[in-house]
């Protein structure tokens, strides 16, 4: 390939910028176009009506998303505008990362890369069962993103070549900006914001890290591990006992299996007992899910996913005409943890 006097092939710096971070780039590209590969080519992941749905793993998000989860919210309560979500989220990882590896339109692209790992960040930056999984895809891809934004792609590019075939059209100040070569600014400038970006991301690092994981002082606390749940809404109408059950923390992966649900009034005799058995024949009419991740009977146990929600609904003779009084509700998952809600009539 000839050697013009101009673009990117005319900068050493930058040049050799492009060169030490080419393996950075090579391996981010793959990991964000990867999740397109997996999601639509090698399986199905769009699909609402299948395992696997990747509208579901959002839903896992929600319980302890920071700062973006009223739109978590918003998506699994409208699960046709999830799914558009998730598509037009997956043909982004997908152009983004392609364009990322193959060092085309690069700065526009480490944008992209900044922008989809701060989504990450933010929304599973808590979630991961051994390690801190999510959150250090997160934080790890947004100092990526900035790093190549500054080095740009160096020779190994579709930029480079770009510069070499179309010099009249990558000489534009825009092209340097969305592509690669010199930053137009002044060398003084320029340092102070590859300073101070990389003084805030490793601030937002430090922060996120203790939010989610109690990872820079006090105790580490890892959300991921064991299966939480939060009962609210607790009622007892005519007969009718009622309650709105949420899970907040656990794994993602597989759900919490509750296995006993009883009401006992305050001298603790037991009016209403539900075993696994019992609970695994629920209707679907006791059951009214808020979310696209659903609690829903298994097979020895009722099965709550992470991030679902939803209104349970039990009717017996014995809760007829209850007497003024405190009660207790208790659930118990196959773990041997128990929550408990007191009802006050």
């Amino acid at each position: 390939m000839q050697h013009l006097s101009s673009g990117i092939k005319d900068s050493q710096p930058y040049y050799m910028a492009g060169l030490f971070t080419l393996s950075l780039r090579l391996v981010v590209g793959w990991t964000y176009f990867s999740a397109f590969w997996r999601r639509l080519v090698l399986e199905n992941k769009l699909d609402p009506d299948t395992a696997g749905y990747i509208g579901e793993k959002f839903n896992h998000f929600l319980p302890n998303a920071l700062g973006i989860k009223p739109i978590i919210e918003y998506l699994v309560t409208h699960p046709e505008a999830l799914w558009w979500a998730m598509t037009i989220f997956t043909i982004t990882e997908a152009i983004v990362g392609l364009f990322f590896l193959l060092g085309l339109f690069t700065r526009c692209m480490s944008i992209g890369v900044f922008g989809l790992a701060m989504g990450i960040l933010l929304g599973a930056g808590w979630l991961g069962t051994t390690c801190l999984d999510e959150w250090q895809i997160g934080v790890l891809g947004i100092a990526a993103g900035f790093t190549i934004f500054l080095s740009g792609s160096g020779r190994h590019s579709l930029d480079y070549w770009l510069s070499a075939t179309a010099e009249p059209f990558t000489r534009q100040k825009w092209f340097t900006w969305l592509g690669s070569g010199p930053i137009p600014l002044a060398q003084n400038r320029l340092h102070h914001i590859g300073f101070a970006g990389a003084v805030l991301i490793l601030l937002l690092t430090l922060f996120t890290n203790q939010y989610f994981h109690g990872g820079v002082w006090g105790t580490l606390h890892n959300k991921s591990v064991k299966p939480k749940l939060e009962i609210s809404g607790t009622s007892i109408k005519q007969g009718q006992l009622s309650f709105t059950l949420s899970r907040v923390e656990g794994a993602d992966v597989y759900g919490s299996f509750l296995i006993g649900i009883s009401l006992k009034d305050k001298a603790g005799n037991v009016l209403l007992a539900k075993d696994g058995e019992a609970l695994a024949a629920l209707s679907k009419s006791s059951i009214q899910n808020h979310y696209v991740a659903k609690i829903k009977p298994g097979k020895h146990s009722l099965e709550i996913p992470l991030g679902a929600k939803a209104e349970l609904l039990f009717r017996e003779e014995a809760l007829q005409n209850l007497p003024a009084g405190e009660y207790l509700l208790q659930l118990t998952d196959i773990s041997g943890a128990t929550w408990e809600d007191t009802i006050i009539l």
